[in-house]
């Protein structure tokens, strides 16, 4: 929602003011310089990239303005899980365990908080790293190291989509000189026009690297910058569930656990203490 809320400011200003200052709109809409500059951009893209990374990246781009922050309510549904899973564990063993997370979808624990089942890479990454505990007798550093190996691979999986619109942003200032070139060529041809003809297709021209600029750092730019913080968020929620298996390995109680996860939660969607205690007694 505030990425579209900043395209209207972004769009109300630049324009607004151009328009304050006796600009009229019509000669904003060049539809063929904005033709020229974002189909070269899309064309570089696909010279630039496998098909997966555009898949990726069309698949990322709805997220910009339809993804949530990820609330303390959800992070207190995440530990609580691991809460379960631990005590299930802890109380019946290995084997208590592993019917939840061979089978999410059936758990009685998973099932109690349907975000985190929504919640598809925190799951995997959960269930897959609680599979290597139960399948054999691994030590404590070793674990460490291989959840930080998952966490940088998933990290640089989910950068991939901000990288690539990062580097479409800086295309776009340099295909509006392009657009804008193309426009003094054609201007060239008509010298012997009236000066009000060579004035307006000069403007048109230049929209071309005001189209490019605007682009690159009102809109196209900022929405990579959004999905690095996407990403960013992404390896959060992994290095919560990380901290607290963590602690579980290291033979600290479930309770024990759970908090180390709390503590790696930034500090503005951080559950309290009491928070946690209160989430834990209705795990059951």
């Amino acid at each position: 929602m505030t990425a579209i809320v900043g395209i209207v400011v972004v769009l109300a200003c630049v324009v607004g003011g151009f328009m304050l200052e006796g600009g009229h709109l019509a000669v904003l809409m060049q539809p063929i310089e904005i033709l020229i500059i974002f189909g070269a951009a899309c064309g570089a893209f696909l010279i630039s990239s496998p098909g997966s990374v555009v898949k990726d990246v069309v698949t990322h781009l709805p997220k910009i303005f339809l993804a949530r922050e990820t609330t303390r309510q959800q992070y207190l549904d995440l530990l609580s899980v691991m809460y379960g899973l631990f005590s299930e564990a802890r109380r019946g063993g290995a084997v208590a365990m592993d019917q939840h997370i061979n089978k999410p979808s059936q758990s009685k624990i998973f099932q109690k908080y349907p975000s985190v089942l929504a919640n598809k890479h925190v799951g995997h990454f959960l269930c897959d790293n609680l599979k290597v505990v139960l399948s054999g007798n691994i030590e404590h550093h070793f674990m460490d190291a291989l959840m930080d190996f998952d966490i940088s691979t998933r990290h640089h999986h989910h950068m991939i989509p901000a990288n690539s619109v990062t580097k479409i942003a800086d295309a776009l200032p340099g295909l509006g000189i392009v657009a804008a070139v193309l426009g003094v060529v054609l201007t060239m041809g008509k010298l012997n026009e009236p000066p009000d003809v060579l004035g307006h297709s000069i403007g048109a021209a230049l929209i071309g690297t005001f189209l490019g600029v605007l682009m690159c750092y009102g809109f196209v730019g900022p929405m990579a910058t959004k999905l690095e913080f996407m990403a960013a968020e992404h390896n959060t929620q992994l290095k919560v569930v990380k901290s607290a298996l963590s602690a579980y390995l290291m033979g600290l109680a479930p309770a024990l656990a759970v908090e180390a996860g709390r503590r790696a939660i930034p500090g503005n969607v951080q559950p309290s203490f009491e928070e946690l205690e209160e989430a834990m007694k209705s795990v059951g």
